[in-house]
């Protein structure tokens, strides 16, 4: 199977051109246009086959939709070490919030303790979607059963201009106050964030549908004003 050409036959003009909107720092000519379950099913058909292993040693790869099924691919790994080998491999390809976010392999919760300190380097990565994906990574396993209040100083840690490092901070907050709403509410209240990651937070917290009415008021009330 020629991969890339099977990803050109499953393109959709139409999506193209509405999903190149959502990633602007992505040239067009980069995109496809291919949904992300048809992705999510070719990775399916293809994974722990010789195409796949060959297709998931060539980087860079030519196509945002490449990465995205690069990524899919990874998700399907069941054991910790090859997953976190794969993903070392791709993050430094990575140019876009949509494959970073969507890259979230299961096998991560096989070895917490090892996560967690591929996080904390990844947080002090150069890259913006390293720190980005370690963000991200840091919510999705951290703040549910295996919580611990200094994966709080983790996030808040980072300092960083760029907007998609801010706006995964603020999402993790958001995150953080929905579950873990005691520990995380002096982030907001001694300020600790920056403000605009801190209004954000707020902002984020407010059109949230996991947090109720009466909290989002006493948050609004905790905005930096200008």
């Amino acid at each position: 199977m020629d991969i890339q050409r099977t990803l050109q036959e499953l393109a959709d003009p139409k999506y193209k051109a509405f999903h190149a909107k959502l990633i602007p720092n992505v040239p067009p000519e980069k995109i496809l246009g291919v949904r992300k379950p048809q992705v999510s099913a070719l990775a399916r058909q293809i994974e722990k086959t010789p195409e796949a292993e060959a297709f998931l040693r060539t980087l860079p790869h030519a196509f945002y939709d490449e990465n995205a099924l690069h990524g899919a691919l990874i998700c399907r790994m069941r054991a910790f070490d090859a997953a976190m080998a794969a993903t070392e491999a791709f993050l430094p390809y990575i140019d876009n919030w949509a494959v970073c976010d969507m890259l979230s392999p299961k096998a991560f919760a096989k070895n917490l303790p090892a996560l967690r300190e591929k996080i904390e380097g990844w947080l002090l990565s150069d890259r913006v979607y390293t720190v980005r994906f370690g963000l991200v990574t840091l919510m999705t396993f951290f703040l549910d059963g295996a919580f611990a209040p200094d994966v709080l100083e983790l996030a808040a840690g980072v300092r960083a201009e760029d907007y998609y490092i801010r706006m995964a901070q603020a999402w993790f907050f958001c995150t953080a106050l929905c579950k873990q709403y005691e520990a995380a509410l002096p982030y907001l209240t001694q300020r600790r964030l920056e403000p605009w990651v801190h209004n954000k937070t707020i902002q984020k917290c407010v059109e949230s549908f996991r947090l109720t009415e009466e909290t989002k008021e006493t948050l609004k009330t905790l905005k930096i004003r200008n």
